[in-house]
């Protein structure tokens, strides 16, 4: 058996691509499982996603037998990664040698930090990472509504971002999730100048009260980076601020609505499911040690 391995960044070509979606179905469909959005394939063809793959082909058969990606989602330098394998090709020590050309791979670009994930329930998966000095830290549901036309129309004004309005949102991230200043300084930069991201300022009253971003793929509307201000929750600021998203979405030719959430936040997950979404898909993350 003659295996050859190979980098590639994004975007993809539509021959590497349909290599990989095939090799997630037929993973898939043997481990019972949905490998491609852990798999990057949704933003694989993006020119303004930083990432990349590593492919392992069975060189006698000319087919690829394992693929292992890497992808600094959120524009801070920290690196999200995973990998399929072909199940008669797991006892190859592949998933080892994906691992290590991911680790030159993000060491090469420059990488702050790493997180592993792996679709919940992929009980092979989770060995895998033990055994090379990985711990479980969190869990991340992506919940999933339909787009719909808005019923009633909302008090909220939402619009999109201005430089103007750094410093309210800046202090309603840092309040809503602890971050410090620099980092709240980097997340509106990257979803306020990255390609294909939206970034939106809601106002109450003429007042800033929160911030939501959105970024379409293909037939998808995704949600992140969204927060309220903690003096306004409660109150159904943010069902009001989902409701306008999903109205959004169906405007601008989606069907669905997507966000990620941690299965922790149980404040959170009560707030989407009021406004109609439900777990579609949980994600396991965890650190090296």
């Amino acid at each position: 058996m003659n295996l050859s391995a190979i980098t590639v960044s994004f975007p993809l070509d539509e021959e590497t691509y349909e290599e990989i979606q095939v090799l997630c179905k037929t993973c898939g469909h043997i481990d019972g499982q949905i490998y491609q959005q852990v798999m990057n394939l949704p933003v694989a063809k993006s020119y303004e996603m930083k990432g990349f793959y590593v492919l392992v082909y069975d060189d006698e058969k000319n087919e690829l037998v394992g693929a292992g990606t890497a992808i600094d989602l959120m524009g801070l330098n920290t690196y999200e990664w995973s990998m399929v394998v072909a199940p008669m090709y797991r006892q190859l020590g592949i998933g080892r040698a994906i691992l290590n050309v991911l680790h030159e791979g993000m060491e090469t670009r420059g990488s702050d930090g790493e997180l592993a994930l792996m679709v919940e329930g992929a009980h092979f998966g989770r060995e895998f990472l033990q055994k090379n000095n990985y711990v479980y830290s969190f869990s991340e549901a992506t919940l999933e509504a339909k787009a719909e036309v808005l019923q009633d129309a909302p008090s909220l004004i939402i619009r999109p971002f201005v430089q103007q309005d750094t410093e309210e949102i800046v202090t309603i991230l840092m309040s809503t999730f602890g971050d410090m200043r620099e980092e709240s300084l980097d997340l509106i930069d990257f979803n306020s100048t990255t390609e294909g991201l939206v970034m939106w300022t809601v106002e109450h009253d003429d007042v800033t009260i929160g911030t939501i971003t959105t970024r379409k793929e293909g037939e998808v509307q995704w949600i992140t980076a969204f927060a309220v201000a903690p003096a306004m929750q409660g109150r159904g600021m943010g069902t009001q601020i989902l409701q306008w998203v999903k109205d959004y979405a169906i405007r601008n030719g989606e069907k669905r609505v997507l966000l990620d959430v941690e299965i922790e936040n149980a404040s959170a997950l009560r707030v989407y499911e009021k406004a109609g979404f439900m777990k579609s898909i949980q994600m396991d993350y965890f650190v090296l040690v």
